[in-house]
């Protein structure tokens, strides 16, 4: 790993309220993050579930056709939970989130890390976000601020795009990679006269070890020539592989912050998040230059260690301030963390 230079916790559960008073917040993390002048705007997914418990009952929520919270009581001996975030049907084998999420928009100031001001709330809205909307990344292009998320729903896990000028109001513009894919990162300008994107395919059948892909589009809403970038190889990759942060345009090339899940030895449980990064070619990033052989970050502190899942960061967003490098991630799928890099010396671990 290389140092910290800070660490600060910036978002917990009880810093936001629910949206109904017969759910409860159980998470506010994966925030997505961009600069506006001098204020931060952050786009954090808020994990909410029901209150109220029965016993023998599990309650799962969900988003209606009204868009409103709801929640369908099932026999709790009918299903089976694959970790605190997922439980399966016994009889086929369905799955069904333990929480659903909404995003919320946060402004900041730069140099004050612990007040935000509320904005806008970014609901489920669609048949495929049934299940929630959450892990938003966004970056700035041609004076518009471009979002990719997921929607979950019981067609599976798929991204889609919005795009706004205010990060107030939101245009959306539908499913852009179909299920199941996630954790999709825009390139913040045209490479070779067209868009570049990468995401991670969640294959059911694992012929080899997880990994990070490219695709190309004309217009940010059409994908194709779809290729490999990058396949995990450490240890601490094992499970999933995904880019985090979108490319960060340095000097030296397009920086990838990245993450990683190594493969849980323990039924019921997640395997740690660590992330790692990648320095890609800037006229063709489909080429890796430079890459870390270990874990630039892993769990260390409590608040990534314990929480909703347990030994968790997960990059959503860096940006370049002087000789730093500012990283936002979730912590333990419960909190929102900020951490502060030497540009230098994250460079340097690179080989």
């Amino acid at each position: 790993m290389i140092s910290r230079l800070s660490e600060t916790i910036l978002l917990r559960p009880a810093n936001l309220q629910s949206l109904r008073d017969d759910f409860e917040i159980v998470g506010v993390f994966n925030p997505g993050a961009v600069r506006v002048n001098d204020k931060t705007v952050l786009l954090v997914r808020v994990a909410e579930k029901p209150r109220e418990r029965r016993s023998g009952w599990l309650g799962l929520p969900r988003w209606d056709a009204h868009g409103e919270l709801a929640t369908d009581w099932v026999p709790e001996q009918d299903w089976t939970a694959t970790d605190a975030r997922v439980v399966r049907r016994n009889c086929d084998g369905m799955l069904r989130l333990t929480s659903v999420s909404n995003l919320r928009v946060l402004h900041g100031s730069v140099n004050d890390w612990k007040n935000w001001t509320p904005g806008a709330v970014f609901f489920p809205t669609l048949p495929m976000e049934e299940f929630g909307v959450e892990d938003p990344r966004i970056v700035e292009m041609e004076g518009r601020f471009w979002i990719t998320f997921v929607g979950v729903s019981r067609h599976g896990a798929m991204t889609s795009l919005a795009s706004t000028d205010d990060m107030e109001t939101f245009d959306r513009h539908g499913v852009i990679f179909c299920p199941e894919n996630k954790d999709v990162v825009l390139f913040p300008q045209k490479i070779g006269g067209e868009y570049l994107a990468l995401h991670r395919p969640n294959p059911h059948s694992h012929f080899r070890p997880p990994e990070i892909w490219f695709s190309r589009s004309p217009d940010l809403l059409h994908w194709g020539r779809h290729g490999v970038l990058f396949s995990g190889a450490l240890e601490s990759e094992s499970d999933r592989v995904g880019a985090g942060a979108p490319p960060l345009l340095l000097d030296e090339g397009w920086l990838l912050i990245y993450h990683g899940s190594r493969r849980s030895r323990q039924a019921g449980e997640v395997g740690a998040y660590v992330a790692g990064a990648l320095l890609l070619d800037r006229d063709d990033p489909t080429r890796i230059l430079r890459r870390s052989h270990s874990p630039i970050m892993e769990p260390t502190a409590d608040f990534e260690r314990f929480g909703f899942v347990n030994n968790v960061v997960f990059p959503t967003a860096v940006i370049a301030q002087d000789d730093s490098l500012v990283v936002y991630y979730g912590a333990a799928d419960t909190c929102v963390g900020v951490v502060e890099f030497s540009r230098g010396e994250l460079l340097s671990a690179l080989s």
